[in-house]
């Protein structure tokens, strides 16, 4: 890819050279998530300007800087190293320089390494400024056409295994708003088993390698998912994420718990202690919070199937029922 970078640079200057870049600041720089073209004028000015780029992979944001015609200083700031390597970018900016923070692609502290390097300037009395541009989270979440949803929710990755994973799955089941999820190729398949599982009517939005050549959005409903990946091979490869819309609202009935409700409090109870469970099913379908813990008492004893526990649950409803 060629690009004139003296054409460039007289572009973003006319754009942004307005604007007063102070420094012995932090910038916060979003990067494009893969396509070049996403980066702003006022991005590219700010780059011409700084001392130094600190970045998550100085492979990563070299490439991007000479794309650009820029060559300027690297340090390397990622998860790993991202507390001690902090200090040195706080002696530059004590010295009156400017510094910009990248990540590999999107928006520093999204899933990425930065937040510390924030907490770090601004604790020591730095001022720290956003550049804003690219996020894979909100681009996807842009073409879902989930409008029944009130709100979003960010999740980005799942625990990676066990039952951390399945108490987190189901958290993001019993919420009310959108939920965006980031998922790895090599765990993308597991997901969607999961959630075919868990909740096979619910409408998602799955989007792959965004901005990118072979960029794929799709929405359908999580059930028909695992069957959809499996179709073409290239569906399990790249970049992931997904948009899991809000459950549609649920009619509350006069007696018991409406159908949904008692499905989601019945996959619920398995990976989350009762009082949780039933706390999140109320929150989630709007219903009583007492109504709902009585529900899951009686299932729990239906379980337990007259081990000895009933009488322990049904003191637990007598002395610790929300109200």
């Amino acid at each position: 890819m060629t690009i004139d970078a003296s054409l460039l640079a007289r572009a973003a200057a006319a754009a942004a050279g307005h604007q007063h870049h102070p420094a012995a600041t932090l910038y916060v720089l979003a990067t494009p998530i893969g396509n070049l073209a996403d980066i702003s004028l006022r991005a590219i000015h700010l780059l011409s300007l700084v001392d130094a780029v600190a970045c998550e992979d100085t492979r990563v944001t070299g490439q991007l800087l000479r794309h650009l015609g820029l060559d300027k200083p690297l340090l390397a700031v990622h998860q790993h190293n991202e507390q001690q390597a902090a200090a040195q970018v706080l002696q530059r900016l004590a010295a009156g320089q400017r510094v910009v923070y990248a990540s590999d692609a999107g928006t520093p502290g999204v899933s990425d390494p930065g937040a510390v390097l924030v907490a770090a300037a601004s604790a020591a009395g730095h001022r720290v400024l956003p550049l804003p541009g690219a996020s894979a989270a909100i681009t996807a979440l842009s073409v879902a056409g989930d409008a029944q949803a009130a709100g979003f929710r960010f999740v980005g990755f799942l625990p990676a295994k066990g039952q951390e994973r399945a108490q987190a799955l189901a958290r993001v089941l019993a919420d009310a708003d959108s939920q965006i999820l980031f998922e790895a190729p090599h765990r993308i398949e597991a997901l969607a088993a999961a959630l075919a599982e868990a909740a096979p009517a619910r409408r998602l939005t799955l989007c792959r390698e965004l901005t990118k050549q072979f960029e794929t959005v799709a929405t359908l409903e999580a059930g028909a998912l695992p069957a959809w990946l499996a179709a073409d091979a290239q569906r399990t490869r790249g970049e992931f994420v997904l948009v899991l819309h809000a459950p549609p609202p649920v009619a509350l009935a006069e007696d018991g718990l409406p159908a949904d409700a008692l499905v989601l409090l019945q996959r619920l109870l398995p990976v989350l202690p009762l009082k949780q469970a039933a706390a999140l099913v109320a929150e989630h379908c709007g219903l009583p919070r007492k109504r709902v813990y009585q529900q899951a008492l009686a299932l729990k004893a239906d379980a337990d199937d007259g081990d000895g526990d009933n009488d322990d649950a049904q003191a637990a409803a007598t002395d610790d029922a929300p109200a």
